[in-house]
């Protein structure tokens, strides 16, 4: 294992213990305590940055903003004493991979860092399984180039996000649980909950815009992908 870290975090204690503890994993980490000293820091050589979202000066959301504005693609797990559903959408919205509340155990830590690093190195489930082109009425979702495309514009989407409607576009007829989802989806993180896949569903359909009933949901079932829409 030689994957690079960044841990941003004001509290000085919060960095020394996961420095300490990822460390023990076989990561290489380094620290920072503000957004403005990780800009500094940040490297290609980092592969993920766990990024505290309450900081003085600029906020891990403005951080995470930032990046991905400049088009830098790192992972992104959020650390936060904030859980809400607006801070998960928030979160999610600009750009990060996953959301970590405080306080949390190191072994959940590890585990999402795991699953973040195999989402974004590898080639997720969703992504393996299927070629070419969907077209409903003017939508275009090009399993290829990973694109989502409605009349002339692209639509912005996470991996995660993508990943979701790929799934449930490739499989029209099928109602996939939260479970089905987590497992097709979030591949080996044990702490994904019901409540995640919640929230990515409502900021896919946000960005969906008028074509938001592509996703069905099946009150005491799951989602589906609605085909018939125009």
């Amino acid at each position: 294992m030689n994957e690079r870290l960044l841990v941003v975090d004001d509290e000085k204690d919060i960095c020394e213990i996961l420095d300490f503890n990822l460390s023990n994993e076989g990561y290489t980490v380094d620290t920072a305590q503000s957004a403005e000293e990780a800009m500094r820091k940040l490297s290609p050589e980092h592969s993920l940055i766990l990024l505290d979202v309450m900081m003085g000066g600029m906020s891990g959301y403005k951080m995470a903003e930032k990046l991905r504005r400049e088009g830098n693609k790192i992972p992104i797990i959020f650390l936060t004493a904030k859980d809400t559903e607006n801070d998960m959408l928030t979160g999610f919205s600009v750009g990060g991979d996953d959301y970590i509340s405080k306080p949390f155990s190191i072994k959940e830590v590890v585990a999402r860092v795991r699953a973040v690093l195999k989402r974004s190195s590898g080639h997720p489930a969703a992504e393996r399984q299927y070629d070419g082109r969907l077209e409903i009425g003017d939508v275009i979702i090009d399993f290829d180039t990973k694109e989502v495309i409605i009349g002339t514009n692209a639509i912005p989407l996470t991996r995660t996000e993508f990943d979701i409607l790929t799934t449930l576009a490739s499989n029209p007829s099928r109602v996939f649980s939260r479970e089905d989802l987590i497992d097709r989806i979030w591949t080996d993180a044990p702490f994904v909950t019901e409540r995640t896949v919640d929230v990515h569903i409502t900021r896919l359909r946000k960005k969906l815009g008028d074509k938001a009933s592509l996703i069905m949901s099946r009150p005491g079932y799951g989602y589906r992908f609605n085909i018939t829409e125009k």
